[in-house]
């Protein structure tokens, strides 16, 4: 089994931003990494004590205007699997050379591309933690949109760059039927916001991290999986989701396991947000992940 430890304050934080919304029917996540940027992440990794954080950019995105979705059933998957391609070889080379990738979406649709560059630089799918309102495990035969963004579970877990049995989802509460039963089938463990309710987050944190294991883990978090009244700024929102504390004391878990190894925040749309209020918190979520604590 794969081990590691929480990375020390002389780790290198390599950030990369890959703005993309062709996963999406709504506009506007393309925005997202730099809304990110305006509410300060890399001053705030700096505090945190990280000596060398480096933020990489943007990775080069096509926009809609010059393409055409030609296959209905998952609509610019070509352009997204060739961006995510990408990002699986900075993923890749980030790790391999002892950084701690944080990616900035963008749709959900990039999680392809990160979990494939974290799987060739380790020889094995990373424990996954996905964070979400929505299990994004939808096959271009069942989705009934054709958008990429609710499908990139289905892609990792077909392609080999995520395992079922080290696979957990929370905040689940916005399922189509057809996900329903390929999720049962699938073997991913899945927390609905029921379970959250009825159990609570320290349980549900606590199982989640015995399923992934000593591994290294990635976490995955899409912004809607957090109430729209704490994150309106995302294309999806659904009621009745993760409050403010119940996100932070996730990511507080994370970081308290001593394996969190990649971090990914996607689907935050500025232009649906209130003074940038959504990627404020996405930035408080990633410092809980790396250490930050209330006391």
């Amino acid at each position: 089994m794969v081990t590691s430890t929480n990375h020390s304050r002389t780790a290198r934080v390599d950030v990369i931003g890959v703005p993309m919304d062709l996963g999406a029917s709504r506009r506007g996540v393309d925005m997202g990494p730099s809304a990110i940027r305006y509410a300060r992440l890399y001053d705030r990794l700096r505090e945190l004590g990280f000596p060398e954080v480096l933020d990489h950019g943007n990775l080069p995105v096509p926009i809609r205007e010059g393409l055409e979705a030609n296959d209905v059933s998952a609509k610019y998957l070509d352009v997204i699997e060739r961006v995510c391609a990408d990002l699986a070889r900075f993923a890749e080379d980030s790790v391999r050379t002892g950084g701690l990738p944080i990616v900035l979406g963008g749709d959900h649709s990039i999680a392809m591309g990160t979990l494939a560059g974290l799987t060739r630089a380790r020889g094995t799918p990373p424990g996954l933690v996905w964070i979400d309102a929505h299990s994004d495990i939808n096959s271009p035969q069942s989705s009934p949109t054709g958008n990429v963004h609710g499908m990139p579970l289905w892609f990792a877990l077909h392609n080999g760059f995520a395992k079922a049995e080290t696979t957990v989802q929370i905040g689940l509460r916005d399922v189509d039927e057809i996900e329903k039963k390929q999720l049962r089938e699938s073997g991913v463990r899945a927390f609905s916001m029921t379970d959250v309710d009825k159990l609570g987050m320290t349980r549900v944190m606590e199982e989640a991290l015995a399923i992934v294991g000593g591994r290294p883990i990635h976490v995955s978090f899409d912004m809607d999986g957090i109430d729209p009244s704490e994150a309106p700024g995302t294309g999806t929102p659904v009621k009745g989701g993760l409050s403010f504390r119940e996100a932070h004391l996730a990511m507080e878990m994370l970081y308290e396991s001593g394996h969190l190894e990649s971090i990914e925040m996607v689907e935050i749309n500025p232009i649906l947000d209130t003074r940038n209020q959504t990627a404020a918190l996405a930035v408080g979520l990633i410092c809980s992940a790396l250490g930050k604590s209330i006391l």
